[in-house]
């Protein structure tokens, strides 16, 4: 019985101590942490290899915070492409997020292709690496079908390595609210 009431009276103060532990303020310290923000912009270039090789023009923008454990990097673009070969134009707006520093990139992009007769419209989901100024993506083109029931003479599956020259830097620090830091990289 005496032996019955040590461990009753040990696994009590164990609980106490577990319940008090999940309730110590630990988000009052996460806003005096320090975060660092990082945006940069500017022109990208690129190849896209499928059925067709397309030459890609556009400009992307990124946004970075940086911390400790992790570091998300969420960027837009906006580009056209063109293939010298079958006379397509084809424009992209897109978006894509880098969860975790040395992981993949997922994405989408809204896409537009014409041969100057006819037009598709449609979307395409992206899964890329992205590395220094380098972003190789892979993507599956969904046109919508057309009432003319033509084949667009475009890529369906494809390979695509942009190379993106920042040109425009803007870091930040910050704790809590108050910026500690702030340097512009024009």
């Amino acid at each position: 019985m005496n032996t019955l009431k040590k461990i009753s009276s040990v696994l009590l103060v164990f609980f106490a101590l577990n319940a008090f532990g999940q309730l110590s303020p630990i988000s009052a310290d996460k806003k005096d942490r320090l975060n660092m923000y990082v945006k940069k912009s500017g022109p990208y270039i690129g190849i896209q290899r499928g059925k067709y090789t397309v030459m890609e023009l556009g400009v992307e923008r990124q946004w970075k915070r940086i911390q400790l454990s992790t570091a998300r990097t969420h960027g837009i673009h906006l580009g056209f492409n063109y293939n010298f070969g079958r006379n397509v134009l084809g424009y992209d707006i897109g978006y894509w997020v880098k969860p975790t520093r040395v992981g993949l990139t997922y994405g989408l992009n809204l896409v537009m292709r014409t041969d100057f007769d006819r037009t598709k419209v449609g979307f395409v989901p992206v899964i890329g690496y992205q590395f220094s100024l380098l972003h190789l993506q892979t993507g599956y083109h969904f046109l919508a079908p057309s009432n003319k029931g033509f084949n667009m003479e475009t890529n369906s599956y494809f390979v695509s390595l942009r190379v993106v020259l920042i040109n425009n830097r803007k870091t930040e620090v910050k704790k809590g609210n108050k910026k500690l830091f702030q340097d512009r990289n024009n």
